[in-house]
C-alpha cells in the first residue's frame, strides 16, 4: 500500500508534504513581517506610541511564525523548541505571545488522518499490520516533531506506544532547511545579531539523525538496559521497530507539563532534581548523552518514578575533549584569573588564535553559572535564566558571544545542557545541585574541592567577583 503523500494541510490537519506548499508557507513569514513594519510606519506617523507599535508587530509576527512551524512540523517545529529557551529568557510582558503561540505549537499541532497512519502502518509492518495488535487507537495520544504517537494492545497483551513518522518528513525536512537558510532577517525578532545560519546548521545535523528509527530505537534499547530496575527511572522497552514505525511499552502518568503549570513545588524540585541526575548520570550508565531533555520527553509514574522517552537525539558521549575543557574552564573560574580562562578557551576552540575577545566580559558572564556550585542548595527559576539569556543574547556589538565560536563536538552537550537548564527552570528547581553535579562530573569535583582547600573554606565566588570587578575597574580608571 502507497502512503499517501499530502500537498497541503487537508480537512482532517495531516502536515503539508508537498514542497512547493511548504515552502510559499515559510517564504511568506518574512514578507509578512516586513509588511507589518511598514504598516507600523504609518501607525507612528499617526500618533500611535512605538512601544505599542513595535509590540504588536511582535505579537503578531509570533503567532503566524509558531503557527507555521506547528503545521509544518519536522525542523520547522524543532526550530520552534529551541526558540522557547528565548522565550522564556523575555521581560514577563513581551514574553506573552511568544508563550500563546509556543503553547499552539507544542500542543495543538493537526493529527494525521487515520487513513495516512494506516498507511504508514501497513508500508511499515506490512499489509497485515492489524495482527500485530490486539487493538489500535485511531486517536494519537501524543504528538512530536517528526511524527506522533498512538496507544495500542500488543498481540501478546502489552499496553503499547506506537510511534508513527509523518509521510513525506524527510523531504520536508530537507524543504524546511533550503528555505530556513534565506530567512535570517526575520530571526531579529527572536535573537537580535545572533548567528542564525550556524544555528541553522547544527539543528539540521541533529534532526537529520533523528529521522533514522533504526538508530533511535536501538539507543532508547541502550537507555532501558542501563536504567533497568532503577528506583528513579523508567525508559520503556522497545518492542519492534521497522521502517517509519517504533513500538515501545506504554508509560502512564502526569506529563511535566502539567506539574509545571500547577504542580506542587516539592512535587516540582523533586522532579527537577530527577530530570537533573537522568541527563547528568546518562553518559556514564549508558555512554550516550540525552539531547532532548523538553518538558514533553518526560512524564511522572504513578509510582513516583520518572519515566523518559523519546531517543532520537542521543549521541555517544563523552568524546575526549569534553572532561579537559570542563576541568580547564571551571578551574580558570574558580582558582585561577581572566587570563587562564582565555587560555583555556583558546585550547579547546571556543576562539580563534588571531581574534581577539573580551575576556573580562566573558568571566562576568559565566561566574553567575558557577552560582549553583556555591551553594549546598540552590534555586533556579525563570527569573534566574532570564537574566542569563538577556546577557548571552544582548543585541549590543560588543557582547563577546559574537566573537565566539563554538566547536563541533560541543555542539550536541550546548544543546542538552540549554534544554535541560530551561526544564528545570520552568520547575523553579531548589535543591542540591552542587551535590548532583559534582556526583557525576570528577573533574569539576575535583576543581570545586581544590578550591576549598585554597581557601580554607566554603566556595565563595561572590567575593571572587567582586574583585575581578574591582580589577577591571582599576585597570580601566
Amino acid at each position: 500500500m502507497n502512503v499517501r503523500r499530502s500537498g497541503g494541510a487537508d480537512k482532517g490537519g495531516n502536515p503539508p508534504g508537498r514542497r512547493a506548499v511548504r515552502n510559499a508557507k515559510l517564504a511568506a513569514l518574512p514578507i509578512a513581517f516586513a509588511g507589518r513594519r511598514a504598516a507600523g510606519v504609518g501607525k507612528r506617523a499617526l500618533g500611535r506610541p512605538a512601544d505599542e507599535v513595535n509590540q504588536e508587530i511582535q505579537r503578531r509576527t509570533a503567532q503566524h511564525f509558531f503557527e507555521v512551524l506547528g503545521e509544518l512540523k519536522g525542523f520547522a517545529a524543532k526550530l520552534g523548541q529551541i526558540l522557547a529557551l528565548y522565550e522564556m529568557g523575555l521581560a514577563p510582558e513581551l514574553a506573552e505571545p511568544y508563550r500563546i503561540a509556543l503553547s499552539r505549537l507544542q500542543d495543538a499541532t493537526p493529527p494525521m488522518l487515520p487513513r495516512t497512519v494506516h498507511a504508514v502502518l501497513a508500508e511499515s509492518l506490512g499489509p497485515r499490520w492489524r495482527a500485530e495488535f490486539r487493538s489500535f487507537e485511531d486517536r494519537r495520544a501524543a504528538s512530536a516533531t517528526i511524527g506522533q504517537v498512538h496507544r495500542a494492545v500488543w498481540h501478546d497483551g502489552r499496553t503499547v506506544a506506537v510511534k508513527v513518522m509523518y509521510p513525506g518528513a524527510r523531504e520536508a525536512i530537507r524543504s524546511d532547511i533550503d528555505q530556513l537558510r534565506r530567512m535570517s532577517g526575520l530571526a531579529s525578532i527572536f535573537a537580535p545579531n545572533a548567528d542564525i545560519g550556524a544555528m541553522t546548521e547544527r539543528l539540521a545535523e541533529c534532526v537529520t539523525a533523528e529521522l533514522d528509527f533504526a538508530a533511535e530505537s536501538q539507543q532508547q534499547r541502550v537507555f532501558a538496559d542501563a536504567f533497568a530496575d532503577d528506583p528513579d527511572f523508567r525508559v520503556p522497552a522497545v518492542v519492534a521497530q521497522r521502517g517509519d514505525v517504533i513500538v515501545s511499552e506504554w508509560l502512564d502518568g502526569v506529563p511535566l507539563t502539567r506539574l509545571i503549570a500547577d504542580g506542587a513545588q516539592s512535587e516540582r524540585d523533586r522532579v527537577g532534581l530527577l530530570a537533573l541526575r537522568f541527563v547528568l548520570s546518562a553518559p556514564e550508565r549508558s555512554g550516550l548523552l540525552y539531547c532532548d531533555p523538553h518538558p514533553g520527553n518526560f512524564r511522572v509514574l504513578p509510582d513516583g518514578r520518572l519515566g523518559v522517552v523519546d531517543f532520537g537525539a542521543c549521541v555517544p558521549w563523552p568524546p575526549p575533549e569534553f572532561p579537559m575543557l570542563v576541568r580547564d574552564v571551571a578551574d580558570a573560574l574558580f582558582n585561577g584569573s581572566p587570563d587562564d580562562l582565555e587560555t583555556a578557551v583558546r585550547r579547546h576552540g571556543f576562539a580563534e588564535s588571531d581574534t581577539d575577545f573580551d575576556v573580562p566580559a566573558l568571566t562576568e558572564q559565566l561566574l553567575p553559572y558557577t552560582d549553583m556550585l556555591r551553594h549546598d542548595t540552590f534555586r533556579v527559576d525563570r527569573a534566574w535564566l532570564r537574566r542569563r539569556v538577556q546577557t548571552g543574547l544582548s543585541p549590543l556589538l560588543s557582547n563577546v558571544n559574537r566573537q565566539l565560536t563554538m566547536p563541533a563536538f560541543y555542539t550536541p552537550f550546548a544543546r542538552s545542557i540549554l534544554c535541560l537548564m530551561g526544564l528545570i527552570c520552568q520547575l523553579g528547581t531548589t535543591g542540591p545541585l552542587r551535590a548532583e553535579m559534582l556526583r557525576w562530573s570528577p573533574e569539576l569535583a575535583e576543581v570545586v574541592a581544590r578550591h576549598r582547600d585554597r581557601t580554607g573554606g566554603s566556595v565563595d565566588l561572590t567575593a571572587a567577583r567582586m574583585r575581578r570587578s574591582a580589577n577591571r575597574d582599576v585597570a580601566g580608571g
